[in-house]
């Protein structure tokens, strides 16, 4: 099962099958896990019901994953992490949490969130996130869609750029509003009034907040165009302006409209979109004619996380995780385990560089 493959240290999970997996308790992921969920045929791969904890997963990574939560789950988040360090969350679709829908806080350090969709938080409390830490959290190319507030909420350290947010109600980012004090670099973000937004992009700042910003456009008209301009600094509320960014990672930054296309065409398990996402994408590209804040799934057309086709399995002779044609065109012997070896002398174990294959969009 997925829950025993996550439950020891050290794995690399690959998928023979596609589909849903209807998990009825939380699932905590081991450290030093891959979970290559590109690897799946079919649809892919949606983990519907009680959410997973990264706490102390450390050096972790999880791609082309759906995890969807619902109504019927405990009071949680869908994905929360409280513990741990070294962790990339990439192309995730994160939906349906009863608390907030992907958070970080605690002791927390050098976690990136990238080209993922979290989306419809269900309300009554329906938030994106909470990220919270002194340890350094990069979110990029994300699509923060359908959250009544929290997209995210953020203390500490944080590196926010080239994000997409879409039909907020109370709060898009909100700048602490603590005194806690917290750093961050926000820019070149795009902020898109839906249906239901009746807020401002940025909230609840203070002199506590230490912002760089530069380049965050915001779209308010909801007249079906792009055309959003560049949000003043009045509209940040109160923070203590820094006149150059923190000297955080270096990503390379796109413009703002070109960050709204690209999240547009690539956040989330994109290789093979679901109903979900491709109606929240739809909604998305309205441009402020669609869009809606739920309290439940099954207040979707999909009723819940929809079909996934489970499609089948290549021929893996020696079950090392790599098909024997992949093998054979890249100079391997289908006939021997041989994940861990380096063939090209590349620098990647041989499973990394079949599972990094397959994660390019066709």
């Amino acid at each position: 099962s997925f829950r025993d493959a996550v439950s020891k240290p050290n794995r690399i999970i690959v998928f023979d099958v596609g589909g849903v997996i209807q998990i009825n308790s939380r699932i905590a992921v081991s450290p030093n896990i891959t979970i290559a969920g590109q690897t799946a045929p079919g649809d892919g791969i949606t983990i519907y019901g009680n959410g997973l904890s990264f706490s102390k997963a450390d050096n972790s990574i999880v791609r082309y994953l759906r995890i969807r939560m619902g109504i019927n789950a405990d009071k949680q988040d869908a994905v929360g992490i409280a513990e741990g360090s070294n962790m990339i969350f990439d192309h995730l679709s994160v939906s349906w949490g009863r608390d907030e829908t992907f958070s970080v806080s605690g002791d927390v350090s050098d976690v990136t969130i990238q080209n993922c969709i979290i989306s419809e938080g269900l309300h009554s409390h329906s938030a994106g996130g909470l990220i919270q830490t002194t340890g350094g959290i990069s979110l990029l190319r994300n699509l923060y869609i359908n959250n009544h507030t929290r997209n995210p909420k953020v203390k500490g350290k944080n590196q926010y750029v080239n994000n997409v947010i879409y039909n907020w109600r109370v709060a898009g980012y909100i700048l602490g509003g603590s005194e806690s004090q917290s750093y961050a670099n926000v820019q070149n973000n795009y902020f898109i009034d839906g249906p239901q937004t009746s807020s401002q992009p940025f909230s609840r700042g203070n002199t506590n907040f230490h912002l760089f910003a530069a380049l965050n456009y915001h779209d308010s008209n909801k007249n079906g165009k792009l055309d959003g301009e560049d949000i003043p600094k009045e509209k940040y509320t109160v923070v203590d302006w820094m006149a150059a960014p923190h000297d955080y990672p270096k990503v390379t930054m796109m413009e703002p409209q070109q960050a709204f296309n690209y999240v547009a065409a690539n956040a989330g398990a994109s290789l093979r979109r679901d109903e979900v996402d491709t109606r929240l994408v739809n909604a998305l590209k309205s441009l402020g004619k669609e869009g809606k804040i739920i309290s439940n799934e099954q207040e979707n057309p999909e009723k819940g996380p929809g079909t996934i086709r489970g499609g089948s399995s290549k021929k893996d002779a020696d079950g090392d995780g790599m098909p024997d044609d992949w093998e054979k065109k890249n100079k391997l012997n289908p006939a021997k385990p041989d994940a861990n070896g380096d063939v090209n002398q590349n620098g990647y174990t041989n499973i990394e560089d079949y599972i990094n294959s397959l994660a390019v969009k066709k």
